[in-house]
Formats: C-alpha cells, structure tokens, sequence
C-alpha cells in the first residue's frame, strides 16, 4: 500500500483459508497466527514435535473477541503458520537480520527444532504454491479491509495480534515482558498514537515493552504508513499473562480475564484517538 499502482498479485479463491467478520469502525485487527490447520500431506512430513504446533499463538482470537464490539474488523487466519507465516515477507527475508530466523514456510521451530523429517522440507517450488495459495489470500483481503475503511473514515488502525512463550532462548534472552509492542520504531503510526497506547500500558500493572525485542514483524511494516492515515501496532503478548502452560487447554479464564481488561482499554483508547482524528479533520474541512 505504499503506491496505490503497486498492488499484490491477485490470488485464488480463499475459501476457508481465513475468516473475516467486517465492523463498522476504524480499527482493523489481523489475527495471523493462531490458525491450528494443516493439510494432511503437509502433517505427514512433518515431526511429532512440530505437529504438536508449539509455536502457534494460542487462543489469541478468543482473548480479542471482545473487539467485535466495539465495531472491529476481524481478519483472522485459519491455517498454521507452518504452512506459511503470515507475518513474513513473500521473499522470505529475515525481519531481524543476523538473528535467529524462520522464514515463509518454516523449517526450524523457535526452539531450534525441526518441522519436517530428514529430507522432507518444502523446495522453492512448493513454498511458492503455498505463498500463493494460503499468503496472498489473507494479504489480499487484508489490504481490500484497510482500503474499505480508510475510505468509509478517512483512516485506518492495523492492530496485529500475536503472542508467544515468555522464555524461548534461541530467539531472545531472558524472559518477555508480558505486553511488547512495536510500531517499528516509530514509524508504523502516528506519535501520538503510540503514546497514548503507551500511557494504558503504563497504568496496566503488566511489565512492557516499546519498540523492543518485537518491532513489528511484516503486516506491522507493509501496512503502517502514517503519511497516509493508514496506522499500524503490533502487540506480542507472553503467554503466561493468560495460560498456565504451554498448550491451549492450559488458558486460564482468570489470567485472561484480567488481560482482557488491559487489551479492552487499549483498542478503547485506539478508537478514541481515531475518532478525534476523524473529528478534528471534519473540522478543518468545514472552514471555508
């Protein structure tokens, strides 16, 4: 979305590949990694470890279902992010060079594990079938929601949601803080934006992050353009802020509940900012 002109191929039908709930609002969230499916050849390459999908973001969309009140788009995936990952570029590319990476259709787990049997790793030729067959649909329907509601409110906030264990050291050092967000830097979003996300974490009695470990991954950097009222957050949550272990039957309605509060009052304050924006606008163009 940086050039109206530049556009993403279009793909094949994406029945059932994600799903989407349109609200009236201008916030946007996009759920790319909680999706549990993977078709049955994939699953068969794969390790006993990997299809356990320990590296899924568990439940996420549960703990944001609250959003559709509050008039948000819901863009969430349905496959897992070992059949391709949906926050990383088409060309696979590293987000974080020189760090420890997993591309488009990852090989290695976060642990350093493998996802697939000896031999049995995806080619070029199969990641580029699943890019096109999975990827590109969910980025396709992605972009047309952002252009639908930037054109119904003048503007757009892409909140990504994501979670992860709080200790996995071939990845970071030490342990998360339970809240990360990133906006690249800054550049995702506006100042203003940030900050005020940034006062609700602040006042949420969870340790947090800006801008640090997590800077936003690809949705967070290909869709963030402020100069164009398009805004972009990402926010990686430690799983242990609302589960007792590390599987999904360990959520903890308690944990969550709590968690939920803090979240809640971020999309609030997201929705506030969007609206005085929205407001303030108005105002200027109704001086002649």
């Amino acid at each position: 979305m940086e050039d109206p002109s530049v556009r993403f191929m279009h793909s094949a039908p994406a029945d059932g590949i994600y799903s989407c709930t349109r609200g009236g609002s201008a916030l946007v969230l996009s759920i790319p990694h909680s999706g549990r499916r993977v078709p049955g050849p994939i699953a068969a390459r794969m390790t006993a470890a990997a299809r356990e999908l320990p590296d899924t973001d568990w439940r996420v969309d549960e703990l944001h279902d609250f959003a559709l009140d509050l008039g948000a788009t819901v863009v969430r995936a349905n496959y897992n992010r070992y059949v391709v990952d949906l926050n990383r570029p088409p060309d696979g590319a590293p987000l974080y060079p020189g760090q420890a990476a997993t591309g488009l259709c990852p090989a290695t787990r976060f642990d350093g594990g493998a996802v697939y049997s000896p031999g049995r790793e995806p080619d070029d030729a199969e990641i580029e079938r699943r890019r096109m067959q999975f990827w590109q649909p969910y980025h396709d329907r992605l972009e047309a929601e952002l252009e639908r509601v930037c054109g119904q409110h003048g503007k757009a906030v892409l909140y990504d949601c994501h979670s992860i264990a709080p200790v996995v050291p071939r990845l970071f050092a030490g342990r998360l803080p339970a809240l990360n967000l990133g906006t690249n830097r800054g550049r995702s979003c506006a100042r203003a934006l940030q900050e005020r996300v940034v006062a609700v974490l602040a006042g949420s009695g969870y340790e947090f992050a800006v801008n640090g470990r997590f800077i936003g991954g690809f949705i967070t950097r290909r869709y963030g353009q402020p100069g164009r009222d398009l805004h972009a957050l990402q926010m990686e949550i430690a799983q242990d802020t609302y589960m007792a272990g590390a599987a999904p039957e360990t959520f903890s309605r308690s944990r969550a509940a709590r968690l939920r509060s803090s979240l809640r009052q971020i999309l609030e304050v997201v929705l506030e900012w969007a609206d005085s924006l929205q407001s303030a606008n108005s105002n200027i163009r109704g001086v002649t």
